[in-house]
């Protein structure tokens, strides 16, 4: 991203006047996925702004399209056609990287054709090596930035997931990996709300996925329309929540505008194509924090954060970690989004711990974007509820994944053999 760019994407962030969705859509890919992250960030940016970037996870039809003649040309064998009784030249739909179709089978099967516009990945690539190095400038003139987290790795992290998502073998691999995973586990943690959409994979490749034409709205779309209740927020909790805290595998990208609620509150989910994994000390000690907290038990919620310090704080560092814990959480529990959202609140907890010898890498990010998105669709649809203790039922149903038993101890890993067992299984049968 040109230093010039930069400037324009920060002034639509701070601006007094609404957020110009389309202009930033024209600065590009990174642009793009940047407003999307800080669509999660009310404790950088006036909440009010955050709602108005959350419209970037929507498929805006405002992004022009290109030559679907000439792309089908492109990315398709030649007898490509001849599978369909009709294709519609014109997209309903028009995302960053990609553009959909609808279609006809020749068994009249409805289906929708989903299909990478151009090459982004040249672009997007130089576009993230520019903003590194501006990030580098950022963190040498201003050291005390390396306090609060990780800029550069949080960079690293939306690289890889949207370069990820620029081969569409990868989502086919990603749903085919989440549903077998649902089905490992369907004795011991039933997903019975949660569908994937067929794909026709003799007919994809990298570049074009045909796919089930499902018709039923986005998560984004009920919560405009005010159609989301707060049960099937907690349902959709239970579900992705088991898939990270669980089974350490789980959809990476779970913004509103990838999952679908049926009119029978099914959840569909969509753009699989970057799957993250969460490593065992990252889950159990996120995991545990939450399973404490909404228990009321701040002094174990905090120790289990402390799972991730690479050496363990004692002394002065240990008590001042404790303080300022201890003053971020009094009265928390209990608590509305409105009045405390749970992604400025999980920021001064990261910065806390951080200060502690916490080490937040990569792998964290996942999550903690995840349990953002969380939030932000909490606060859009129902601002005036307790996510924190709404939380505790579905995390004490997750134990049946991670022994809660050992959550405060730094060295045992023992909860996850069967859980590590189980996915190896997994790759090797989806490979």
């Amino acid at each position: 991203m040109r230093l010039t760019t930069l400037l324009r994407f920060a002034r639509e962030l701070k601006g007094k006047k609404p957020v110009n969705i389309d202009r930033i859509q024209s600065m590009g890919l990174l642009a793009v996925k940047l407003g999307q992250i800080c669509a999660l960030r009310p404790d950088l940016l006036d909440p009010d702004r955050c709602l108005q970037l959350q419209e970037l996870y929507s498929r805006a039809p405002t992004i022009p399209e290109e030559n679907f003649e000439k792309l089908l040309s492109k990315f398709t064998p030649d007898d490509f056609r001849s599978n369909f009784r009709h294709i519609d030249s014109k997209p309903f739909a028009a995302a960053s990287i990609g553009q959909i179709h609808r279609a006809e089978l020749l068994d009249g099967t409805k289906v929708v054709i989903k299909i990478i516009k151009a090459d982004f990945e040249k672009s997007f690539r130089k576009d993230v090596k520019r903003m590194k190095r501006w990030m580098r400038l950022g963190l040498f003139m201003n050291p005390r930035l390396k306090k609060v987290g990780n800029p550069i790795g949080l960079l690293a992290h939306i690289e890889d997931y949207t370069l990820r998502e620029l081969n569409l073998l990868n989502e086919i691999k990603g749903k085919e990996r989440l549903q077998a995973l649902a089905l490992e586990y369907s004795d011991s943690f039933p997903m019975p709300k949660l569908r994937f959409p067929k794909i026709w994979k003799e007919l994809s490749n990298e570049q074009v996925m045909v796919v089930e034409e499902i018709t039923s709205p986005t998560l984004e779309s009920h919560l405009n329309a005010e159609t989301m209740e707060w049960d099937d927020l907690l349902q959709l909790f239970r579900i992705h929540g088991a898939f990270m805290f669980g089974m350490g595998v789980f959809h990476g990208d779970l913004h509103p505008g990838n999952a679908m609620m049926t009119d029978d509150k099914d959840f569909i989910f969509i753009d699989t194509g970057a799957i993250c994994e969460a490593p065992n000390h990252v889950r159990k000690a996120l995991f545990g924090f939450f399973y404490f907290l909404a228990k009321g038990e701040l002094r174990n919620a905090f120790d289990a954060m402390l799972t991730m310090a690479d050496v363990t704080p004692s002394g002065e560092t240990l008590q001042t970690y404790y303080d300022s814990m201890n003053e971020l959480y009094d009265g928390f529990v209990g608590t509305s989004v409105s009045e405390v959202s749970l992604t400025e609140q999980m920021m001064k907890t990261v910065r806390a711990a951080v200060l502690a010898g916490c080490s937040f890498g990569e792998d964290a990010f996942p999550i903690i974007r995840s349990l953002m998105y969380m939030d932000g669709m909490v606060l859009k649809g129902h601002p005036d509820v307790d996510l924190i203790s709404s939380m505790g039922p579905y995390l004490d149903e997750f134990a049946t994944l991670i022994d809660p038993t050992t959550l405060l101890d730094k060295n045992s890993e023992s909860q996850d053999n069967l859980v590590e067992k189980n996915r190896n299984l997994i790759i090797e049968t989806t490979e």
